[in-house]
């Protein structure tokens, strides 16, 4: 018997998604080396989070950032119940995962931008510009693996491949107990 299932990302989300990944990578990679790849995947990364802001304002219903920011309250009580094993399904992304989309966005945003500033004669060579950059791009080499883990325990928890989810767009459909 086939599993119901049911359509939560669109594919200019899964594209953005997997996009952003490819374009942090390669800029990770690519950082003291090939410096001409290294800025065009940084440009890349910022033209796709100006996309994110787009599509969670205007964007299909799993995508829009009011579907899936929860307040601190909320996210700590999901947080708490995570703790307990007993933490609800969500069929977009849980209260968690949202505050990591949120972190991941502002971080990329941010870096994007110190590096930008970095090619501009005003900031060519400023020291704080090129520590900012660098640093909060180290702060990927925690956050990026926190995801990563959130996506293995969400996944082992709610028994759903959330990495399949995030390639076919389509997750197992909702039950009685699971939420947005």
């Amino acid at each position: 018997m086939a599993t119901a299932t049911v359509k939560v990302w669109d594919p200019l989300l899964r594209v953005f998604h997997w996009g952003l990944a490819t374009a942090i990578v390669t800029a990770w990679l690519t950082a003291d080396e090939l410096q001409n790849l290294h800025e065009f995947a940084g440009y890349a990364a910022g033209s796709l989070i100006v996309v994110r802001l787009v599509l969670g304002i205007v964007g299909s219903r799993y995508a829009r950032f009011g579907q899936f920011i929860r307040s601190p309250r909320q996210t700590w009580l999901y947080a708490s119940d995570m703790l307990r094993h007993r933490e609800a399904r969500y069929l977009g992304h849980n209260p968690l995962g949202a505050a990591m989309v949120v972190l991941l966005i502002a971080l990329t945003a941010a870096v994007a931008l110190t590096g930008w500033l970095q090619t501009t004669d005003a900031y060519w060579g400023v020291e704080w510009v090129e520590e900012t950059h660098e640093t909060l791009a180290n702060i990927f080499l925690v956050a990026i693996p926190l995801h990563v883990l959130g996506v293995i325990h969400a996944s082992r928890r709610h028994r759903e491949n959330l990495v399949a989810a995030m390639i076919t767009g389509r997750k197992r459909a909702a039950s009685g107990s699971d939420l947005g």
